[in-house]
């Protein structure tokens, strides 16, 4: 399951944003308190298959979003949130919105200002832990040299330097051997990072859903270049509103606004393209049902997304592209016409495959 946490600073718009993504809307507000939630992940593609095979239960894939009352206590506050640290990417609540009644922290309204201030934080947070653990692994060098523990200094001290200049670590854009040495950190500004730029409804109307506008509009611009960062745009306490009509309502509600999509649905979609996260399927007529794995897994590693059971006694995976059974109308012409496949355990999964793992136990 994709994990997501809200940050943001006070009066941001976080906490309306966590209830239109959770619809959560009674949660405790003590600081420090840490609120959880399940988002169903929107998916056409399974509404579709559910109506083909008419299962008795249907379940989307999920996201864990978290909203954690008090950002702001300093970069400690961050160090010290769990849900934080175990969060696969950040969504970053910005606010662009204008309201006399809910006063802003710093007394004016002013995104890029915002979103560079909890930047910096992330970044000083790093740094205390970067900071540790090259004492740690001094102190362990002296004890008897380690090739292991030599490449470990050299990959913490870049990361040290890249944030004593104010740089997120995402933009070192680590991969294979370093990503897996400093995954244990979980290191905040290495996350890929979403910014929802909470607008003012008028301000929707102007712009929709084009970020670069909004963007332009905020003075976001420039952090938007960085690596592994995405926006969206929306208006967190309309969206809300919207999402609380019936279903005919609500798109009428968006398209007044030119919007062809809710902002739920585009916060999850942009996560899910952030973090190269796809979406296999299984089918039949107990259950239809969305399973989320990064992109590039092979099908035994995509088997332990349902159970370790399956992952552990993987045989073959019978495979059929969505596509090619919407085309076909059904499983059995899509084997008459050879579109039905077995795989190993090495085949890369695709987004949209449907799949039934052979395994034994």
């Amino acid at each position: 399951m994709l994990r997501a946490a809200l940050i943001g600073l006070p009066s941001s718009g976080k906490t309306t944003l966590f209830q239109l993504m959770t619809s959560i809307h009674d949660t405790p507000r003590g600081k420090g308190d840490v609120n959880i939630g399940i988002s169903k992940v929107p998916d056409e593609r399974l509404d579709k298959l559910t109506a083909m095979y008419n299962p008795r239960k249907r379940v989307p894939a999920t996201v864990e979003f978290t909203d954690i009352v008090a950002t702001r206590g300093g970069a400690q506050a961050l160090v010290d949130v769990a849900g934080y640290r175990n969060a696969d990417a950040l969504v970053h609540v910005v606010r662009a919105f204008r309201d006399p009644a809910v006063a802003h922290p710093a007394g004016s309204i002013d995104p890029a200002r915002d979103a560079q201030t909890m930047e910096d934080e992330l970044i000083l947070a790093d740094l205390g832990v970067a900071e540790r653990r090259l004492e740690r692994i001094e102190k362990d060098l002296k004890k008897g040299k380690s090739a292991e523990l030599q490449k470990e200094r050299d990959l913490v001290q870049r990361c040290k330097e890249t944030l004593e200049h104010g740089t997120p670590l995402r933009a070192l854009q680590l991969a294979g051997d370093d990503l897996k040495m400093l995954r244990g950190f979980q290191l905040l500004s290495a996350k890929p990072l979403l910014l929802v730029i909470n607008l003012d409804e008028n301000d929707v109307a102007e712009v929709g859903a084009d970020v670069a506008r909004a963007a332009e509009k905020t003075g976001l611009r420039s952090l938007l270049a960085h690596a592994s960062t995405r926006a969206i745009a929306l208006c967190a306490s309309i969206e809300l509103e919207i999402s609380q009509l019936a279903a005919d309502d609500a798109t009428a509600f968006l398209a007044d606004l030119g919007l062809s999509e809710s902002g739920l649905d585009r916060v999850i979609r942009t996560s899910y393209d952030l973090l190269g996260y796809i979406s296999f399927f299984t089918v039949g007529e107990d259950e239809c049902r969305a399973w989320s794995t990064a992109r590039g897994t092979p099908a035994q590693l995509a088997a332990g997304e349902i159970h370790t059971d399956i992952q552990r006694g993987f045989i073959r995976a019978e495979i059929v592209a969505y596509d090619a059974l919407m085309a076909r109308g059904s499983m059995a012409a899509c084997r008459e016409h050879g579109e039905v496949r077995l795989e190993g355990k090495e085949y890369v999964v695709q987004d949209g495959d449907i799949i039934n793992f052979r395994f034994a136990t």
